[in-house]
This record gives structure tokens, sequence and C-alpha cells, in this order.
């Protein structure tokens, strides 16, 4: 390093120190990006700035990286470990000569030629200060657009002490330079090759972070008014209701100003700074998983649109700050027009959501307006998030899909859109949800309290520490890809006004595959796995060294046999598992000469249920397993298979699990394995039985699928004693058993006696041919699924409803 190099370098650390405040993403490089210590490495950066090189070296004192002032040594030869594309613009006149990486990306390839061992790893980085994107019609010369240039050294100062504060260094997947010699040679086009590639890859990384410039409102207005599509619904809307073109605009435009968001970078920075400090106040930290592949796509061009499930209301708040917080550009939100009310709706505007009603019924001027105003964000290139729910589950379960987002969205892409569009499913998890109290209220017949700034006030006078947050982000879906292997001649209809008879099964297809893949990433932690096991007790009450015995059988089992490669487990052993589950004061924890009982009392047992249904999809078929060689000792594994085979596509539905029928007979053998590992069962003249030394570990398993196949057990019966009766009247009389049924043997879970899933039930055994078009039940089916299920529930559940079927 020269000498004037050394002296710039020690008059900026000073100031640099004060004003510069670094993120790193990923923020273990090393581990998430697959580094390899033992193989040298060099950086490529965009532009030569001494700021940005001092930042990128600290950076990589605190991520455990070389420093890129520390030169590359290698056969005795000392070698720059950065590359940079570009110099800064000067202050005055014309650009100096380029710098020449090109003979440095030559002299570094050639260094592979003559010592096949070496294998030196490129490392682009981008260095972001501020990632505000601009507004359209801006004056491109604006300071929004200046701070994502290359700026000269004066404009380079003024971003320092302005953004200093926001500035992301982003590390990238490394290339080699051993494969780029043996695969493409050594000469100079490799190093031009090598120059366009990072080019371009700088230019993504700019677009990914930042997104297209945000939408100036009357602009987006004037071009939607515009637009052939909601002319033609105005003149429609003057003609069916009698008044004049002009009112008819009037009464479009304001359909426009409920429903467009009006997004503010600003408020997004203050939100991240809010959240943070909101986040470390309620929450003990946030588990965040899977955000490299959406930066990736992110990366790559795509259209992403965020498919999440929804919990509470912290869902909005915690899904924009993680996206942004990962770098990423937060999405543009659809939002129930309920949460439109001050101070919260223009607050949420601001941050990106716009504004839905719950029918779009009777008002299709209404309609054309929303369907074009979501056409014209994804035409812009923003991202989008909408809940498929449709509304907070009030149980834990995901709730069946509304397809009506989901449809607009493809409708969207059959437009035209010139990039792929991709579907994140993510899901979110809480250690606690701080509406669950409302949930059970809601649950027993109370009506859904509106919301307004006072109840904000009332949650927020509540903030305590509610333990971790969890967001994983699932298994993407391009929707071009799905189309090309499911409707191959689907872009023979794109551009058509006309809507494609396909649509509508390939949507509702479309939703189950994205509810599915949002329970692949479920979440596993100590409260929701404590939860399953207390529930699963009788009385509600474990020891603590019954508990912990059953938080390890369920962590084996998860581990040995994984139930998707997207969901995560904890790092902690059962033993801190545990201890965490109960700093958060939601067990009775009382103390005799032989050690702690941990219990639940009626009214926790009943909030508890919310979070065992969060990840009671992981267990429905290792619960099957287990009940099925707990209820009918000595079973063969044939049998085992048989009756999973029958009883599994109505937990299929409900629970939007994600195995295939053909996949069932190799996961009973894994599920089988693990069991007789875990030694909770034996195996003696080719059946299983229980192993009585681990009977309640095996009892508790079995217990968790018990509640379920008493639901089903309810509808079959009753269809077998009354063979006529219609589908409205056994989706009634089931939810009346199912009361009875809870009443008299203490079931408290409240979707027990939610009648969703008794339609739900009744769907599905339509679907599944046990009823025809006409709901006629085939009587034989029924009685064979009944036969397959009745051995499985205890004598006093099966006398109780044998008994209401004679009422």
């Amino acid at each position: 390093m020269s000498l004037g190099q050394h002296i710039s370098r020690a008059i900026l650390q000073w100031p640099i120190n004060g004003l510069v405040n670094h993120k790193s993403l990923p923020e273990n490089p090393i581990t998430e990006l697959n580094l390899d210590s033992s193989r040298p490495i060099v950086y490529a950066l965009k532009t030569s700035s001494i700021t940005d090189l001092m930042t990128l070296q600290r950076c990589c004192e605190d991520v455990g990286l070389p420093g890129p002032f520390t030169p590359l040594e290698h056969n005795g030869q000392l070698l720059p470990r950065y590359v940079c594309l570009d110099r800064p613009p000067p202050l005055f006149g014309q650009r100096n000569k380029p710098l020449p990486f090109l003979q440095e990306f030559h002299q570094l390839l050639d260094l592979h030629k003559l010592d096949p061992e070496l294998d030196i790893q490129v490392i682009p980085v981008t260095l972001f200060w501020g990632r505000a994107p601009g507004r359209e019609g801006e004056d491109a010369s604006g300071w929004n657009i200046i701070s994502s240039l290359a700026p000269n050294r004066l404009k380079k100062a003024l971003i320092v002490i302005l953004k200093g504060r926001e500035n992301l260094v982003r590390f990238s997947s490394p290339l080699s330079l051993r494969y780029m010699a043996d695969k493409h040679g050594t000469d100079e086009a490799i190093a031009h090759k090598l120059a366009r590639v990072a080019r371009t890859h700088f230019s993504r990384q700019q677009l990914a972070a930042t997104g297209p410039k945000l939408p100036n409102r009357n602009l987006l207005f004037r071009q939607l008014l515009d637009s052939r599509v909601i002319q033609q619904a105005v003149e429609e809307e003057a003609l069916r209701d009698g008044i004049t073109l002009e009112k008819a605009q009037r009464r479009a435009h304001s359909y426009m100003d409920e429903i467009a968001s009006n997004f503010s970078y600003r408020l997004v920075r203050l939100g991240e700074s809010f959240l943070g400090w909101l986040w470390n106040k309620l929450y003990r930290g946030l588990s965040v998983n899977g955000a490299e592949k959406v930066r990736q796509l992110a990366q790559e061009g795509h259209e992403i649109v965020y498919v999440p499930c929804h919990r509470s209301h912290m869902d909005y708040l915690l899904l924009s700050y993680v996206i942004y917080h990962q770098g990423m550009v937060p999405p543009h939100i659809a939002a129930g027009i309920n949460l439109n009310f001050w101070p919260a709706g223009p607050i949420f505007r601001h941050g990106g959501a716009f504004f839905i009603r719950r029918t779009f019924k009777g008002n299709p001027l209404y309609s054309t307006v929303f369907r074009e105003y979501l056409n014209l964000l994804f035409a812009k290139g923003y991202s989008v998030e909408f809940f498929a729910e449709g509304g907070r589950s009030r149980t834990g379960r995901l709730l069946p899909p509304k397809t009506g987002m989901l449809a607009m969205t493809l409708q969207a892409m059959m437009g035209g859109l010139d990039r792929p569009v991709t579907l994140v499913p993510v899901y979110l998890g809480y250690e606690h949800v701080m509406e669950v109290n409302t949930y059970h209220n809601e649950l027993k017949g109370s009506r859904k309290e509106k919301e307004s700034f006072l109840q904000v006030l009332g949650i927020l006078r509540k903030l305590r520490n509610y333990g971790r947050g969890f967001v994983n982000f699932g298994e993407p879906l391009t929707l071009n890809s799905y189309l090309n292997e499911h409707v191959p001649a689907w872009k023979a209809e794109i551009g058509q006004d006309t809507r494609p008879d396909w649509m509508a099964p390939t949507v509702n297809q479309l939703a189950d595959l994205l509810m599915t893949r949002i329970n692949d990433a479920a979440a596993v932690n100590g409260l929701t796995l404590s939860a399953l096991a207390l529930l699963a007790a009788e009385r509600h009450a474990l020891t603590r060294d019954e508990l912990y015995a059953q938080l390890n059988t369920y962590l084996d089992l998860l581990r040995q046999v994984p139930y998707s490669v997207q969901s995560t487990l904890p790092d902690e052993d059962a033993n801190t598992l545990l201890d965490q589950a109960m700093e958060l004061n939601k067990f009775e924890v009382s103390e005799d000469k032989l050690g702690q009982i941990i219990s639940l009392d009626r009214y926790q047992a009943i909030l508890l249920t919310y979070y065992r249904n969060n990840i009671l999809h992981l267990f429905a078929m290792p619960s099957l397993v287990a009940a099925l060689i707990e209820r009918c000792e000595g079973i063969s594994r044939d049998k085992i298979v048989t009756r999973c085979l029958a009883i599994y596509p109505l937990l299929k539905t409900e629970l939007f699990l994600r195995y295939q029928d053909h996949e069932l007979p190799e996961l009973i053998d894994a599920l089988l394995s693990e069991l007789q590992r875990q030694q909770l069962i034996t195996v003696d003249d080719g059946g299983y039985w229980v192993n009585p030394a681990n009977q309640t570990r095996l009892l508790l398993l079995a217990e968790s699928i018990q509640e379920t196949l008493q639901r089903y057990a309810i509808v079959l019966t009753r269809v077998l004693a009354h063979p006529y009766i219609d589908a409205a009247q056994l989706e009634a009389d089931g939810l009346m058993m199912a009361e009875r049924l809870g009443t008299l043997h203490g079931i408290n879970a409240p979707e027990f006696f939610d009648q969703k899933l008794f339609s739900t039930l009744i769907q599905t055994l339509r679907n599944q041919g046990y009823l025809d078009a006409s709901s006629k039940f085939d009587v034989a089916r029924f009685q064979l699924l009944a036969d397959n299920i009745a051995p499985l529930l205890s004598n006093k559940i099966r006398r109780t409803i044998q008994a209401g079927n004679q009422l």
C-alpha cells in the first residue's frame, strides 16, 4: 500500500468510525455462503472508493473474514485482495483512464494456469448507502438517484454524512476461479467475460435492494383512469346507475384513493428503528430461515408474491421488517379495509398497504379498479403480499384458502408480464400471539371486536416478553413453471380477455399447494412441543421428568424422520426448551417430595391448543401410527399401511399434509424403525406391540390425533345410522354431536366444534367418492372407513357417539 493510501486511511478512520453503522448480509457469510477458509479470498467491488474499502474492512473484521487491505500472498508474491470495476468520477473535467481491473482478473486467472492446486474464491461485495428507490416523476438529478450511482468524492462525503447509518454490506456467493480457468481458460477474453458478469450482478443487486421507483399516486391514478378497461367500466357504471360519466369517473377515482398505497421510504426507515425496538421489547429474538433463496429470486428479476399464513396483526409488521432487514424491498400488502382507521390506516398505507374490501359482489366498478391496480403493481415490478387464508386463524391451524387474490395474480401474469412470477409461502410463528385471548372469546360466540385506535392503545399497554418470533420462507413456486407442467397450452391464452376454463381448478390446486408449502416450513419451539405433550396428558399434567422425556421423543422423531427440509427445529436440548417455555408463565408448577409437576388449568389448556395446532400437522402421521399400535396391539406392518392409506386423505386435506399416497409405505417404515429405536414398541412374530417400559410416551404420542379421529367418527357413524341424511343436516348434526361429546368428556379444543372443519370433512368425503353428485352416500365405503377408525377411539368415546346416534 502506498504512503498516500496510508495517510488517507488514517485521516478517514475517525469520521468513518463515527458516521458509518454497517450491517452485513448474510450476517454469517462464512457459514451461509459455504466459504472455504482454507482457500484464498478476493473481493470484487463496483467502484474504487476508500470509504467503501474501509467500511468493508470493518465488516470483514466483524464476520471473521480477511480484510481487503490484507494482501493476498501466493508463492512469495503479494497480490491485492480486491478488484474494483470503476473509478469514481473526478470533481472536475473528464474521467481518468479506467482501472486496470481486466489485467488484475487476467493475472488471477493466470495464477491458476501456473498452479493447478490454486482455487481463489472471488466474492462480489455490494455496498449500499441508503436504499431509497426514488419516486416516479422526480428529476434524475435528485438525491435519491445520486445516492444509487457512483458518486464523485464530494458527493460520497455527503452520502457518508447523511446515509452512513443506513450502510448495508452485501456479500454474494463466491465464484471459483479454478472452475473458470478449467472450464473457460485463462485468456483475456475470459477476464472481459468476468467483468461483464460482475457489472450485471451489481446492477441486479441494486434493483433487488431498492426496487423500482415508488409510484406517484396522482400519476398512477391518471394511468388507471386512462386505461381502456377502466374507461369501459366507468361507462357501464354510468349507464347502469343512470349517472353522468363525470360522476362515474369521480366514483372510480374515490375507489382508487381508498385502495392504493402511498409507500414512503422515510416511514420504512423510521419503522425499522421502531420495530427493532418493538421486537426487543416483545420477543426474546427473531429466527429467520430461507431468506437467501428469496434474495436470489429478487436478484434474478422475479416478480415476487409473498403468501404468508395469518396468525396476528403483527404479521404485517413482522414480515415487512424481516424482508427489509434481509436487504430486500418491503412488499405492497393487501390489507383488509377494516384496518383503514386512524391512525393505523395512514401509517399502514405509507408502509405499503393497499386496502381491499371483504367482498366485490354487486360492485363491478370497484372490482375492475382493484384488478387494474393490482395489474399495474405487477407491471411496474413491485413485490406484493397477501394472506391466502383471508383472515387470521382463530385456532392456530391453517384455514382453507380464499382464492380471489391468487386468481387475480394469475390473471395479471396472463395479461402479458415479461418476468417470471414466483409465489413465496411464508410460515409465521410466535411463542405468544397477543390476540389469542380474543380468539378464544370469539370462538365461544363473542362478537369480533372492531379494530380501532383504542384497541391499538390497549395492545401497546400490554407489551411484555412474548418469547421468540419465527419467520420461515418456504419453497418458492414459480407460476410459469407450474403452468408449463400442468397446463402446457397456457401461453396461447396470454392477452385474451376471456377467462380460460382451466383457471378455476388450477387456482384451487395452487392454493392448496401453497398452504401445504407454508406448513412444510413450520418452526418448532419449546412452547409448541410442551403444549402438544400436556394437552395429550390426562388432566393436562405431567411430571417434569415425563415432560422432558416426551419432548425428547418429539425431537428425535423430527430429527430422524424429518417432515420436510423447510421445517426448522430448535438447536437447544429438551431441558433448555422446557425452561424457555416455562418462562412464558403459561403453566402451573407445583412441587412435592418426588419433584415438579407441570400442569395446565382449564383456561390455559384451551389457549394452548392454539400453539399445539401450529405444529399438529408435523405429528399427524407419527401419532396415527402410534395410535394403531397402541389400540391394536400385535398389528402387522401391512395392516398399518392399509389403515393409514384409508384415513390419510382426510388428514391430508384438513391439515395440508405434504405426502402423496405412494410415499406412505416408506414413511410408515421409517416411523416404525424410529419408534423401535426409541424403544417405544417391540416386534414379535410379525406384529408390533407397545413396550410397557415406555408406554406413557407412546400413549402421549398417540393421543395427539384423537380429537381429529373423533370428529371423523361422529360423521361416519351418523351416516351409517341415517344413510339418507343430506349433507347440510349431516354438518349440523355433526357439530351438535361434537359439542355434546366435548361437554361429556371435557374436550376443550375450540376447533373440535369448528363448523368449518365439518364442512371441510364432508367436502373431502365428496371429493374422495364417498358421496356422489346428488349427495347420496356410499354406505359400504363409509362402513369400511368407520371400521378403520372406530378401534382407535376409547370405549367411552365410542359409546357416547353411538348413544348420540340413537337420538
